[in-house]
């Protein structure tokens, strides 16, 4: 994207640009229009409304007012799918004039979608349309290669027409199925160029950068619908071969496979490829010297017969290879150990890198994907896209809970308590976690008083709940649930601390797990393999869990300690939730819902880990000047959080209540911990979220404790003028102690004004406040300046500095002179010029009070500055900075 960014399109571009489109008839146009209508939905959808609009009817297509009012109506969302549609029906001429507003707009909108759009354009030129025809209806293909293909796609339509919807562990309750189509949602795939080593836990980080794609004003998150996989890459100029998709545990990265095989075969997408082939990693674990040929037939009998001629058209052939990461072999893609023969005997990690490095079936086009921790330690650039699938966003969260309670009441309150819950919603980006939280709370939200009082507030609280429904539904004695839970807990613990998420039958031997209780099987999964079973737990997070619940089963000092200092070594992070989890359960009112089926759990253990804590918390509080001892205070925080203890939070953070945290990016979870921590102080001295970029949801879960801050730095975060009612709500709280804020360098505009204006009116308490870098000026600031003009108005310091001030606004800053608390003014870098002199002069002479004004970088004249200056003998009290 960065070769196109600050790129400035003149007429002459725009003339050559719509010459080049010119040359299509209308159904060529509508081909292409089809083609990228999901690209110009979203690209409308992130780009300034009212720059799209002004340049439609710049071209005389659209009325501004009328889709402004639409947008407002409908949202967002409806908005563009309506406008993309009514341009189309509008005709040629209009098509062409859209085309070019958008080519006009990459100006101002350097928006990775829209420049790649018009790249792809630009660049394949007639071939475009050629090619899109393609994948839509697929190559002629020989009689005997035509079935061979019906025969194929029957196959893999019986592998993958059906979604399986988990049961409830421990119940009687068979798994349900539907039809793929019915059930799945659409993943928000995103592009990404590199793989850094991660400080923190994959599921934490990716659900933090996820909000944080949600709040930005003008997203720059290039969105890679499964049907632009293998689309035009614009940042390398071609057609990628080989695509890798990344994401966490239980993100949907194997759903999405099956998902796109499945439109494969339904004629939905990528015709071009005649035939796709479709592994899975951990299949592939056990073969050894190899060919192609064997790996493929191993999967597909069916093909024996023409396999060799298919082969012989790689270009017309898809491989898929789901999971990476479980693979055993050690695939290093820059490797030289390369093949050329599909029929040549190798190893697998051999036969793979060679397929990718396109020395094997040339032409051929490769789809994997992978965990985040297994691409931070390899070489990703031989893949010429890199995606991220980020999982659910909103809409397709509330969609989920709809589809999972199937009761439109209940689960518009499931999905409620979970959007005000800003852990467990942050979590919800993960479909495996939404099937956990929903089968927790479809638990609690039955027809009983009490079950309501078991809402999860934390994650541990989450699956403390979610392993009693477990045992509950069991009819065995607590001693044997706490004889197997014991055994499989110190399994699952090893597997955190080395990295395992699959254990043979001789691991169970090992850790003395009965792999014949039923019990077992609400936890792991079994998996058939050439080679023996594998077992793996339904979800890593429930390994995690249990890994820390084994300590408070079987306390043993010695053994909390070790895996506590081991599992906070971990560069990458990934001890980071067994850490919160053994926070959580130091809390007794969450260990007491496991009583009933274990006794009471270890008070020793809760003892130690308050004190591994206690150390935890000061060993990194004391050192918050760069990026990463601020990640690492707030993990800190996140335990604190998890273990609910206020009082343990008093102890280790102390009297000094200063909370530094400026510069660096607070995803909203981090908002949530934030705010429990706050909680537990009556007063704080200082909260410093300069450049933050914690914006409107991020705010929101700060709200019920920014009123006890006394000094709240809140600039450079791109906050709007609606997230002015937070700031309301907490200068307006009977018990606010804000007596110094900064809005400093925000997206604020004159709407935000009379809030501000009210807001200052019913404060008590606020002394020092500085509105700079805003877009303030125009009619509401008048409303303002008159709460701040009033005799009663408390405040001692303002900054007015940057607000686009003109010589308009002088005789009402005159009326500054009213306030008699003021001390300091900041009116520099406006635009007040020589006829503003008057009512300075008189502001100067007339604020008893003053003992700073800043005028510098102003329209004065040097002859104005220098009156200005003499000022200063008359009121020898006010320092007049020029």
């Amino acid at each position: 994207m960065d070769e196109f960014r600050g790129r400035v399109i003149n007429q002459d571009d725009v003339e050559i640009f719509r010459g080049h489109l010119s040359q299509y008839e209308m159904h060529q146009l509508g081909i292409l229009y089809e083609h990228f209508r999901d690209d110009l939905v979203y690209i409308i959808e992130s780009v300034d409304t009212l720059s799209i609009l002004r340049e439609l009817s710049f071209r005389e297509i659209v009325s501004v007012q009328h889709y402004v009012s639409l947008k407002k109506e409908c949202g967002a969302t409806v908005f563009a799918e309506m406008l993309v549609e009514d341009i189309l029906s509008l005709g040629r001429d209009a098509v062409l004039g859209f085309w070019e507003s958008l080519y006009v707009l990459q100006n101002d909108h350097p928006h990775p979608n829209l420049l790649g759009v018009l790249d792809e354009i630009i660049q394949r030129g007639e071939t475009l349309e050629q090619h899109i025809l393609l994948d839509h209806h697929g190559h002629d293909l020989p009689e005997e290669l035509t079935a061979c293909q019906m025969e194929h796609k029957q196959y893999l339509l019986e592998k993958t027409q059906s979604l399986e919807e988990l049961r409830v562990p421990g119940s009687s309750q068979k798994p349900q199925s539907f039809h793929i189509s019915e059930r799945y949602l659409d993943l928000i795939v995103a592009s990404g160029h590199q793989f850094r080593e991660r400080t923190q836990h994959e599921v934490i980080e990716t659900g933090g950068k996820h909000e944080h794609y949600l709040q930005k004003a003008h997203s720059n998150l290039e969105r890679i619908a499964p049907n632009r996989l293998f689309r035009w890459c614009h940042r390398l100029r071609c057609i990628p071969h080989a695509v890798i998709v990344s994401g966490v545990p239980g993100v949907g990265k194997t759903t999405l496979m099956q998902k796109f095989v499945y439109d494969w075969l339904a004629g939905k997408l990528y015709q071009r490829f005649a035939f796709v082939f479709f592994f899975k990693f951990r299949t592939l674990n056990t073969k050894e010297a190899v060919s192609l040929q064997k790996i493929i037939l191993d999967e597909y009998p069916h093909l024996r017969k023409n396999l060799s001629e298919i082969l012989q058209d790689p270009q017309k052939l898809l491989f898929i290879f789901d999971g990476l990461d479980e693979s055993a072999h050690q695939i290093e893609f820059q490797s030289t150990e390369l093949c050329v023969s599909p029929h040549s005997l190798n190893r697998l990690d051999v036969i793979v890198v060679s397929l990718v490095r396109q020395s094997l079936l040339k032409g051929c086009s490769v789809l994997m994907t992978s965990r985040p921790t297994r691409l931070a330690s390899i070489d990703t650039k031989v893949f010429p896209r890199v995606c991220e699938i980020m999982g659910f966003f909103p809409k397709q969260r509330e969609m989920y809970f709809q589809h999972f309670f199937g009761n439109q009441v209940i689960s518009n309150k499931a999905f409620h308590y979970v959007r005000e819950n800003g852990v467990l919603y942050t979590f919800c980006y993960i479909p495996s976690y939404c099937w956990i939280i929903c089968t927790v709370l479809s638990m609690c939200f039955k027809d009983n008083d009490q079950s309501v009082q078991l809402l999860p507030k934390t994650v541990t609280q989450l699956f403390v709940i979610y392993v009693t429904n477990i045992l509950s539904n069991h009819s065995q004695d607590s001693g044997h649930a706490k004889e197997l839970l014991t055994s499989v807990g110190w399994m699952a613990e090893h597997g955190v601390m080395s990295h395992y998420l699959e254990f043979e039958e001789q691991d169970l031997a090992t850790f003395h797990v009965n792999n014949s209780s039923k019990l077992l099987s609400s936890f792991m999964v079994e998996s058939a393999q050439s080679h023996g079973v594998i077992y793996s737990f339904f979800h890593l997070t429930i390994q995690e869990f249990l890994a820390a619940l084994v300590h408070y089963l079987d306390f043993s000092a010695e053994r909390l300690k070790e895996a506590f200092e081991k599992a906070q070594s971990f560069e990458d992070g990934r001890g980071e939730i067994f850490i919160r989890f053994i926070s959580g359960l130091s809390d007794m009112s969450t260990r007491s819902q496991l009583k009933p089926y274990f006794g009471d759990l270890s008070s020793e253990a809760s003892k130690h880990v308050i004190a591994l804590l206690n150390d935890m918390s000061s060993s990194v509080t004391s050192h918050e000047d760069d990026g990463v001892d601020k990640r690492k205070t707030l993990n800190v925080y996140a335990c604190l959080s998890e273990s609910r203890n206020k009082a343990l939070v008093s102890e280790t953070i102390g009297k000094n209540t200063i909370f530094d945290l400026s510069e660096f990016h607070l995803a909203p979870l981090d908002c949530t911990v934030l705010s429990f921590i706050l909680e537990s102080f009556k007063e704080v001295e200082l909260l410093d979220l300069d450049a933050c970029f914690i914006q409107t949801e991020g705010l929101e879960r700060l709200a019920p404790t920014l009123h006890k801050i006394k000094d709240l730095s809140l600039s450079q975060n791109n906050m709007r003028d609606e997230d002015l009612r937070i700031i309301y709500s907490t200068l307006t709280h009977p018990d606010c102690k804000i007596h110094k804020l900064s809005l400093r360098e925000n997206g604020l505009t004159e709407e935000s004004c009379t809030t501000l204006a009210w807001a200052i009116k019913e404060n008590k308490t606020l002394r020092d406040l500085d509105l700079s870098k805003n877009k303030l000026a125009g009619e509401y600031f008048y409303q303002l300046l008159m709460v701040l003009s009033d005799p009663t108005c408390k405040i001692e310091r303002l900054g007015l500095m940057e607000i686009k001030l003109t010589p308009d606004y002088a005789p009402s800053l005159h009326h500054l002179t009213g306030n008699t608390n003021l001390t300091h003014l900041n009116l520099s870098y406006n635009f007040l010029s020589d006829t503003s002199f008057s009512y300075i002069r008189d502001l100067i002479l007339n604020s008893l009070r003053l003992k700073e004004i800043r005028l510098g970088t102003n329209d004065f004249s040097e002859e104005v500055v220098a009156k200005l200056r003499s000022l200063q003998t008359q009121r020898p009290a006010v320092n007049i900075e020029l």
